[in-house]
């Protein structure tokens, strides 16, 4: 702890976005950075608590109060070494976790004032990178062993950069034409700039791990010549909304138009009859969290004339909620970027059916929903309240969240990593599963 005082002297210095009339035009980043200066000084004010709850609340173990230390201090190398030995990713998560670590510190509890971990983090991965602290390192000897992971989500990837870093030989067999996963093909560029994730897979390459793309592989029937799986195949299917209409044109999972326009901005070209596109439409987004969220900005980039974002459950409380209370993950209204952007928020709204003519989508009946309590305890019950009415839109987006797969028992040589395992999660939960996967891996395989 450098300046003992910081905490009480410097107040929180977020970097913020870029201006709203510049970023809606493209898919760069949307997030600034600050000068070296301003980010020491943001790392000083972390306070080296007694009990770092920071810690407590990373699903990874983040050592935030070591790292800010070292990063108060200039030693931007020791910093990125503390960050690594936990993290096998700072890049990605210091670009789209939502940090609860920030919602678990003291800061946060006493002004809602955290320190700003999260960018911490990308800078000092930022700097590693740019000052080639990151070099190939591979394993000083091979223990001749082969394991193969299905999936290149974050799990797959933290999953396969342990083992191989322990002396296996890796293999990752991806679908895809990509390694990434919903980081390549979920999460929009704005976020989340695709060379990021090139340089870490180069790397590992470098490294000695064997990315292989196009394969379909079925789980029931994993591929010979490995004596180990890890099967981190995410969470492949999206909830559906199966009312009536669902059948007319202009009715896509969210993803179908995610993944398409990462694609488009890759270099892939489309037809006029596949194209996704939210130009000139009024766009209804259907789900209330962060993929919606991602729908909001591709949709505006794409020159969409308005969108509406619905959710079915209540508006959350602003700020504070006594239901969740810190150091726990505060269930509070988030605004994003997106949001900012330009969107009528509504909640409290079931879709009854999609209304359309000629064969296109023109609008989605919606009624009110009123949530009771359960008297046997448990989740509330939804009743609808009557009250309907037609939202007009020419395009709706279903981001409803997916569905925990249901896997196959596999023997004792498959494990499971990330979100095939425990459904969708977080990008910071999936990097922690797929490292405790592969210790599992190695315990097995050293018996």
């Amino acid at each position: 702890m450098g300046n003992p005082k910081a905490f009480l002297t410097i107040a929180r210095k977020e970097a913020g976005y870029r201006p709203l009339s510049e970023r809606i035009n493209d898919f760069s980043e949307v997030e600034q950075t600050l000068n070296t200066k301003d980010r020491q000084e943001q790392a000083s004010r972390c306070m080296d608590c007694g009990v770092p709850f920071c810690h407590w609340a990373c699903p990874l173990g983040n050592r935030c109060p070591e790292w800010n230390d070292a990063l108060y201090k200039g030693n931007w190398e020791l910093a990125y070494k503390i960050l690594s030995s936990t993290n096998d990713f700072p890049e990605f998560t210091g670009r789209i976790c939502p940090a609860l670590c920030e919602k678990s510190c003291v800061l946060y509890l006493s002004d809602h004032q955290p320190t700003t971990n999260r960018e911490d983090e990308v800078a000092i991965s930022e700097r590693a990178w740019m000052e080639s602290y990151i070099v190939p390192a591979p394993p000083k000897k091979r223990n001749g062993r082969k394991v193969a992971v299905i999936g290149s989500g974050p799990a797959g990837l933290a999953a396969a950069n342990q083992l191989n870093k322990k002396g296996y030989s890796v293999t990752v067999l991806e679908k895809n034409e990509a390694a990434g996963g919903l980081l390549r093909f979920g999460i929009p560029n704005f976020k989340l700039q695709k060379n990021v994730i090139d340089r870490r897979i180069n790397l590992m390459e470098q490294e000695g791990i064997e990315f292989l793309y196009g394969q379909e592989v079925n789980v029931t029937k994993l591929p010979e010549g490995y004596e180990a799986y890890v099967v981190a195949t995410g969470t492949p299917q999206a909830r559906d909304l199966n009312i009536p209409g669902r059948e007319l044109k202009g009715i896509y999972l969210a993803l179908e138009m995610l993944s398409q326009q990462n694609r488009i901005l890759a270099g892939m070209e489309f037809s006029k009859d596949q194209l996704v596109s939210a130009r000139g439409k009024r766009v209804l987004v259907i789900g209330g969290g962060d993929t919606g969220s991602d729908c909001i900005g591709t949709a505006h980039r794409q020159g969409c004339k308005s969108v509406t974002q619905i959710e079915i459950m209540p508006k959350p409380p602003v700020c504070d909620n006594p239901a969740t209370p810190w150091p726990n993950w505060p269930v509070i209204l988030k605004t994003t970027s997106s949001h900012e952007e330009g969107c009528e928020r509504r909640w409290l709204l079931n879709s009854n059916k999609f209304i359309g003519k000629d064969g296109k989508l023109t609008g989605v009946e919606v009624e009110g929903v009123i949530w009771e309590q359960n008297p046997e305890g448990g989740r509330p019950t939804m009743k609808l309240d009557g009250h309907k009415e037609v939202i007009e839109c020419d395009m709706a987006l279903l981001a409803m969240g997916f569905l925990k797969p249901q896997q196959p028992e596999f023997p004792k040589n498959v494990f499971l990593a990330g979100d095939a395992a425990t459904g969708a999660s977080l990008v910071v939960r999936c990097i922690a599963s797929g490292r405790k996967t592969a210790a599992a891996v190695d315990a097995y395989l050293s018996k």
